[in-house]
């Protein structure tokens, strides 16, 4: 068969597969289920390239897949299915639908420009990278929880909340600044915020 299937990628293409799922709730209306698994997704992500890592004899072949197969799931992940959970709880006048469609080329235009620039980085060094250029497009899965988790606050501005949070979010994309990657503790910190954040959200009525 075609393409890479070892233990290397398995948590991508998992991630995928529940952002999927994630759509599918957003389309019939299940808001907080959908959440649910966009922050699910974001955990796999979390951990996917230091499951990669830990793999010594990788090909090249294997390196370059992983890059590529890595982005085209956050694009659709972190990227589509945001968008779509967005419109679905109302940004779907001319502004939200034009906010949208920047949110995913950003998000789109940040990924290619990664591939290319990682793909070079590796050929000159083994180090594994100490930041990112521009925020990571993974953050909407601690963005929009968040957003979400604040809604009963937020009451009537919520909406304006998400297009606000929906349009920074895409210009921070393709922003050319350095973003230290984040060490354990502070991915532990992350995480806990992003649990506590859903299970708000799967409590309150959206």
């Amino acid at each position: 068969m075609l393409g890479f299937y070892d233990y290397t990628v398995v948590l991508t293409y998992i991630s995928l597969l529940i952002s999927m799922g994630g759509m599918m709730f957003s389309i019939n209306g299940h808001f907080k289920l959908a959440v649910a698994c966009l922050a699910l997704s974001g955990l796999c992500d979390m951990f996917d390239g230091k499951i990669a890592r830990s793999k010594k004899n990788r090909t090249e072949a294997e390196k370059r897949f992983g890059i590529q197969i890595d982005s085209l799931c956050d694009v659709i992940c972190f990227g589509v299915a945001p968008a779509l959970l967005c419109y679905q709880m109302g940004m779907r006048g001319f502004t939200g639908i034009a906010i949208l469609m920047f949110y995913v080329l950003a998000g789109l235009i940040r990924l290619a420009y990664f591939n290319v620039t990682e793909e070079e980085r590796q050929e000159e060094t083994d180090e594994n990278r100490k930041y990112y250029q521009g925020l990571p497009i993974t953050s909407m899965a601690i963005a929009l929880p968040i957003v979400m988790m604040l809604s009963p606050i937020l009451k009537r501005e919520f909406l304006l909340a998400l297009h606000v949070v929906m349009l920074a979010v895409g210009i921070l994309f393709i922003t050319n600044f350095k973003l230290h990657k984040p060490k354990n503790v502070t991915l532990a910190i992350m995480v806990t915020i992003v649990a506590v954040a859903v299970l708000k959200v799967l409590r309150i009525g959206l």
